[in-house]
């Protein structure tokens, strides 16, 4: 039988989400939106048959029969729609971040250890093969124990709105990308961070669009990520710029190319002779959204617990959050969940 699913919230977010439902033969059973309105543009629009629009969320549970919710509301609104819909017995996918606070996070995991029900988070960009073969090839020992890993991301973003005025706009808002990259490439977890974030000259941002962190990370590892929504010119991909050493060799992945790598074939000479990494396969997954939300009804189907589970995806979460303490401290910070 067809799994029966509620969509809060009916904003952009939602078009990158109603192909994968139908291509897994999820039945959209309600959409739920503050504006009514926009809950039934979006049902007409999508061709969401037999689907009822509501504005309030207890209601749409009451009357769905549903099996689970995808929660696409803005940060602000997550921890309650998660809360409420785990408690009434619902397992839920979301969008990131998990929420606007670590404090929040920590109760929505709470609430699902409390309730039993399964809360992930869709990090979209785990389904990218390019990434999931680099971790696969990190795991698979190919260029030796992980010592260290840098990112470089920047770009010369005009969004205009509500980010020119925001606090810490890009470790909020965009940074989360590249911290979860960094722990699904080497499997690692945050340990300490020191974080600086400024404001650039004629910068068209208020509050931090430039940052620059050095992550200590699980296994002594250490992680330097420096980015930018101010950097006119010579933008790196959405994904940022990488470098991954190891003791034996690096892989680099720059500007949405393949992955490549070079090890140490010889231990003789000033510069040790080097050659090709072979980079391991990638494993078969769905891209974006459509790949968590595979993973996710596996999950509810008994199948392996799935990436960005909310255990797991708050220590992501919390990379943002101690690099933001860390930069309005000047400290050095210990990470803890």
């Amino acid at each position: 039988m067809a799994k029966r699913v509620i969509i809060i919230g009916a904003g952009a977010i939602l078009n990158a989400w109603h192909k994968p439902l139908k291509a897994e033969g999820v039945e959209v059973a309600a959409v739920v939106d503050l504006n009514k309105a926009a809950a039934e543009a979006k049902i007409a629009k999508f061709e969401f048959e037999g689907a009822k629009a509501h504005d309030d969320l207890g209601t749409a549970i009451a009357e769905s029969n549903a099996d689970f919710a995808v929660d696409l509301t803005t940060p602000n609104a997550h921890c309650k729609v998660v809360c409420q819909s785990l408690e009434a017995g619902l397992d839920v996918i979301g969008e990131k971040p998990m929420s606007e606070t670590l404090d929040q996070a920590r109760k929505m995991v709470a609430t699902a250890d409390q309730t039993g029900r399964l809360y992930m988070v869709s990090q979209s960009r785990r389904y990218v093969d390019a990434h999931q073969q680099i971790a696969a090839t990190v795991k698979a020992g190919k260029i030796g124990r992980i010592t260290s890993m840098h990112c470089d991301f920047f770009m010369g973003c005009h969004f205009g709105g509500f980010r020119d005025e925001m606090d810490h706009v890009l470790v909020n808002d965009m940074s989360i990308h590249h911290f979860d990259l960094a722990r699904l490439f080497v499997d690692a977890d945050p340990v300490s961070v020191f974080a600086e974030e400024y404001v650039p000259a004629e910068s068209w941002y208020r509050d931090g669009p430039n940052a620059n962190c050095l992550f200590t990370m699980t296994d002594d590892i250490r992680f330097t990520y420096r980015g930018s929504w101010c950097a006119e010119g010579m933008h790196t991909s959405w994904h940022g710029n990488w470098r991954i050493i190891g003791t034996k060799g690096t892989i680099t992945y720059e500007n949405d190319q393949a992955p490549r790598g070079q090890i140490v074939v010889s231990e003789e000479g000033f510069n040790r002779p080097l050659g090709d990494v072979t980079l391991a396969a990638a494993p078969e997954l769905a891209g974006g959204q459509h790949g968590a939300l595979q993973e996710f009804l596996s999950a509810i189907d008994g199948g392996p617990t799935p990436q960005g589970e909310c255990h797991d995806n708050i220590k992501s979460m919390a990379m943002v959050d101690y690099a933001v303490q860390s930069a309005e401290s000047g400290q050095r910070v210990e990470v803890t969940i």
